[in-house]
């Protein structure tokens, strides 16, 4: 299968008999565990940010003498930290003849089936499309490397978290090791220690395929006792997986890096789009036509609020 560069006609986009099957991976697991598309924080500027504060050390004995003047006065300054939204663009062009030919079949030459799936061919498109940006998202928020072009020569890039966590990062110089419960410990004490609260509902270890088998080995769950999903976090289901520091879900998420592995705490992510007046969030809207058929456009502006990133935990070099 290949991708149609130009207009859609009966030519390049033919119909089939029977059930049609996506067997393209479309899902998002980090942005629907965190609101998805449809429940974001909206801006008005390209660039958004948000606050941080910390607090005074604490000690045992804290204490003033009796009948003491007032102390000198004491104040908590404030930190920022910023993102900037992405324009996700496309479009998609239906000849006339496309629109209208429903009963065109290039496949076999059988009877009509009783699974037959002769859809809206803009519908159709337009749902695939809409899926490959959600993707595009996904991928954007876990891997995006930051980007705030000084000019329009070069396009906005979203800071996606794995680049943001700075603090809590378990690496090994690039050589590569098997995860281990004391790194995954190490991982979940380098945040506590750093003030994550980690709240366990809402905190997951993210990984892929490949680390998602290794976490199993590490601790050691026979295949035919292996967790159930028993629970979900912000509707995506997850493994349990028992820790030092609580009891947290496993997000598996086809779009990780292979040899990480990330902490996250998801109550402090958001997807922050820059609302379009009189247009919305993401949405797709019909161009001037110049011929005998219809082009749309899909469209829309999202980045990353991840928080403090000293909430978070990331493990690299893995195998």
């Amino acid at each position: 299968m290949a991708t149609v560069s130009g207009q859609g006609t009966t030519y390049n986009l033919p119909n089939y008999h029977g059930e049609l099957f996506s067997i393209t991976p479309t899902e998002t697991p980090f942005l629907s565990a965190i609101g998805g598309l449809n429940a974001a924080k909206r801006t008005t500027a390209t660039e958004f940010e948000w606050q941080t504060v910390d607090r005074r050390a604490s000690s045992a004995n804290n204490v003033a003498l009796e009948g003491a003047a007032a102390p000198t006065g004491v104040a908590r300054s404030r930190s920022n930290v910023s993102n900037v939204v992405e324009i996700h663009h496309s479009a998609i062009e239906v000849s006339y003849t496309k629109l209208a030919a429903r009963g065109n079949f290039s496949g076999a030459n059988i009877a009509p089936q009783w699974d037959d799936l002769v859809a809206d061919e803009l519908a159709l498109q337009t749902q695939a499309e809409l899926e490959s940006i959600a993707v595009d998202i996904e991928q954007s928020f876990l891997s995006g490397v930051y980007q705030k072009p000084a000019n329009n020569s070069t396009a906005r890039k979203t800071r996606g978290i794995l680049s943001a966590v700075t603090t809590n990062v378990l690496a090994n110089g690039g050589t590569g090791r098997a995860i281990t419960p004391d790194i995954l410990n190490a991982a979940f004490k380098a945040a506590f220690d750093n003030g994550a609260k980690l709240p366990q509902d809402r905190t997951v270890i993210m990984c892929g395929s490949a680390q998602k088998v290794a976490l199993t080995k590490a601790y050691q769950v026979p295949a035919l006792n292996a967790p159930t999903r028993d629970r979900s976090v912000g509707g995506v289901a997850v493994d349990s997986l028992v820790t030092d520091f609580g009891t947290f879900g496993v997000m598996l998420n086809r779009w990780m890096p292979a040899d990480q592995i990330a902490v996250l705490d998801l109550s402090v992510c958001y997807p922050v789009f820059l609302e379009i007046p009189g247009k919305g969030l993401l949405f797709t809207e019909e161009l001037a036509r110049t011929g005998a058929a219809r082009k749309f456009q899909l469209y829309g502006e999202i980045g990353l609020e991840y928080g403090p990133e000293t909430n978070h935990a990331l493990i690299k070099d893995l195998i």
